[in-house]
């Protein structure tokens, strides 16, 4: 039987390249500048190339209150869609705040309640990252405020109901309790980098520090037990993965499940993300250096980027609303390590009520990308007369977006989004001066 893992996987310590160093943002008046005070514990893990990192007795403690997640065969969704794939699925959705983001929430609480903070702030696209801080910081006796992207809270009310239950404070942003929020007041349905430059700034409160919920290596490194546990599972069924696919907003989802898979000795396994048609940062991205939020005042960082003020369109899938995604994830896929994929909504949430209907759990809408991910390999394995073994990530559970479902079933959600050429290349205009000589491991 599957137990839980006691260290996390390290992915760095299997490449064979660096990654691009982070640069120092153009300067600024030192008293505009914000400092998140990552915890040393943190920054270690973000650089370490050892391949395993002992996960804290204390953090293992809490994760054994819902791991091993299940893994499950979803036997009729394959009738449902007539295929000869065998496709398997990690659901992350039976935790308390319902989403695999609780892997890192807990490490991240942990960690930073060891270096003195008493109070994290963190942004939120759909809630999911919120719920899940609001969660750990309870669990470890932390004050929390969240700032999630306005047309998410607007759209998903309960999300704020079950962080307040939980003890945090919840703004909308853009907010006008920030220098950040103010200054983007006219992107009234807000952005995921909008909210993090104000949780950045909210850092200004002594004992206040800001919490990473995806982006950052070590984020990605704590939710690798998705994808070791996995690849445990799966062989107990005996069976290996063939196609492993997984939503993507700015990679702890897609990493935490594909990381452990790319590691030797696996075999040949393709690693496909799923992001929205809506924000396309690796399928239409750039590879370059940018901000990692609105606030332009954190590291640059050589990462697939949209420009860190693009605005995507209004769309039901909020925590993948990021306008970049990991450099880890990044430099895997400039080198053609993983795959990217783009689809519209509305055949997302297509084979999202398809699953619902076949295996009786509703995925989130970020979940649901990789659903449809899997409708996608299943019906090439088929045109191709194979039957691989396909495991997609449920990363969360859709009960709290009835909303969003309320729009499909209505028939209000769009038919196609388009983002076009130009939105992308005026966003990019904006891009920080890249550095004339290619820093080393670019």
């Amino acid at each position: 039987m599957t137990t839980p893992p006691t260290a996390w996987y390290n992915v760095l310590a299997d490449l064979d390249f660096e990654l691009p160093p982070d640069l120092p943002p153009p300067a600024r008046p030192a008293d505009a500048r914000l400092d998140p005070q990552v915890p040393l514990s943190l920054i270690r893990q973000e650089v370490t190339r050892e391949r395993w990192v002992p996960i804290p007795e204390e953090v293992a403690r809490r994760y054994a209150q819902w791991r091993v997640t299940p893994l499950r065969r979803a036997r009729e969704f394959e009738k449902a869609l007539g295929t000869r794939a065998r496709v398997y699925y990690k659901y992350e959705g039976g935790n308390p705040s319902g989403s695999h983001k609780l892997n890192t929430a807990i490490a991240q609480a942990h960690y930073y309640k060891a270096a003195g903070a008493k109070r994290l702030a963190v942004a939120t696209g759909a809630g999911q990252w919120g719920t899940a801080v609001a969660t750990a910081c309870h669990m470890f006796g932390l004050e929390c405020v969240v700032y999630m992207v306005r047309t998410s809270l607007e759209n998903k009310p309960h999300r704020r109901t079950i962080m307040e239950m939980l003890g945090a404070e919840v703004i909308a942003s853009p907010s006008e309790g920030t220098a950040a929020g103010r200054r983007f007041a006219h992107e009234q349905a807000g952005t995921l980098s909008i909210a993090l430059a104000e949780a950045m700034e909210a850092t200004r409160q002594p004992g206040t520090r800001f919490c990473a919920g995806s982006g950052e290596t070590y984020s990605l490194l704590h939710n690798t037990v998705m994808g070791l546990e996995a690849i445990d599972q799966l062989t107990e069924f005996g069976e290996r993965a063939d196609v492993v696919v997984a939503g993507l907003g700015a990679g702890s989802n897609f990493g935490g499940l594909a990381f452990p898979f790319l590691r030797p000795g696996q075999g040949r396994v393709r690693c496909v993300s799923v992001e929205p048609a809506a924000c396309p940062k690796l399928t239409r991205g750039r590879y370059a250096y940018d901000f990692t939020d609105s606030s332009e005042q954190n590291p640059l960082q050589k990462m697939y980027t949209l420009g860190s003020r693009f605005a995507p369109p209004r769309m039901h899938a909020g925590g993948l609303r990021y306008h970049a995604t990991a450099k880890v994830v990044s430099a895997l896929y400039d080198r053609g390590l993983v795959e990217a994929t783009a689809y519209q909504q509305r055949d997302v949430f297509e084979s999202a009520v398809l699953f619902a209907r076949s295996e009786g759990v509703v995925p989130a809408p970020e979940s649901a990308h990789a659903v449809h991910g899997a409708v996608v390999e299943a019906a090439k394995a088929d045109r191709d007369g194979t039957s691989p073994v396909i495991l997609f990530s449920l990363s969360g559970h859709g009960l709290f977006d009835m909303a969003s479902y309320r729009s499909y079933l209505d028939g209000q959600v769009d038919e196609e989004v388009v983002v076009t050429d130009e939105d992308i290349e005026r966003s990019l205009e904006h891009l920080p001066p890249q550095p004339q000589h290619q820093p080393a491991g670019v």
